[in-house]
């Protein structure tokens, strides 16, 4: 491991930036010693927001779930890549016409936001790719007959899968894949982590610089990579996606490496 990983945090950063799948918890569980990590932080005056690629659910339900597990969130507290892609496309395309190879709560929202979904191809603004648990041939044929007819392609992160307690899903990069490998035309934009759109999107949340916030999740290419080019500190999560094997030959390399989420915190604040 390069010099410049160290293991544990020697002070208390104003923001604290969290991913979700992998990180805080799996499937319906909390992972260790999260509970009590997030209290520590909040109870010293700290700001803690938590940031997801998944665009399966919306802010309110990623915030009823986290109080459900023991910690008490605000939707205003959580920013996942669907509200940023319906932020993205309400400033490029406002009230466009969008076929969504994605499920119903980003339909929900992106329709709540004043677009028109539409399945004709010669209709159709803009595609938008998404992690989709229904992808059929059908929505790849749309999608293709979509963009070679002039439509703009677009997604909401590019994730290869999401973790589950039984090893992972397919994620949004699937369905990228495919949509570009039959066009030949590779998606524009990526809204989700690491794109610049995310980063505006967090420290607006929380109106603090970069430099006095951490980043902390468990995907090299996407959680830390945002964090370093966006000048925050970042910690990686060995809870997730990337184990050492993989950290060892990754060139991203985070600032701090967590066993478990109360690494994060320094020595005399551990739980």
């Amino acid at each position: 491991m390069n010099d410049d990983t160290s293991p544990t945090p020697r002070k208390l950063y104003d923001g604290y930036i969290f991913d979700l799948d992998g990180t805080i918890y799996l499937g319906d569980a909390l992972l260790p010693t999260v509970a009590e990590t997030i209290t520590r932080l909040r109870d010293a005056g700290r700001r803690t927001v938590f940031l997801s690629n998944n665009p399966t659910q919306t802010r309110g339900a990623y915030a009823a779930k986290l109080s459900r597990l023991g910690l008490p969130t605000p939707a205003e507290d959580v920013i996942n890549s669907s509200w940023v892609m319906v932020d993205f496309l309400s400033r490029r395309l406002p009230g466009g016409r969008l076929f969504v190879v994605g499920e119903e709560p980003l339909r929900r929202e992106l329709r709540a936001a004043g677009f028109e979904l539409s399945d004709d191809a010669n209709a159709i603004d803009a595609v938008i790719a998404s992690f989709d648990r229904t992808f059929v041939y059908r929505k790849l044929q749309i999608a293709f007959d979509a963009i070679r007819a002039g439509a703009r392609f677009f997604a909401t992160n590019a994730d290869r899968y999401c973790p589950t307690p039984d090893g992972g899903q397919p994620d949004a990069a699937a369905m990228i894949a495919a949509i570009e490998a039959c066009t030949d035309t590779p998606c524009e934009e990526v809204v989700g982590k690491p794109s610049r759109h995310m980063v505006e999107a967090v420290l607006g949340l929380l109106n603090l610089p970069a430099a006095r916030c951490i980043m902390t999740g468990d995907r090299l290419e996407t959680d830390v990579r945002m964090g370093l080019e966006s000048g925050m500190d970042t910690a990686l999560a060995l809870t997730g996606a990337t184990d050492r094997a993989a950290l060892s030959t990754s060139p991203v390399r985070p600032r701090y490496v967590l066993r478990t989420l109360s690494d994060l915190l320094p020595g005399p604040a551990r739980p």
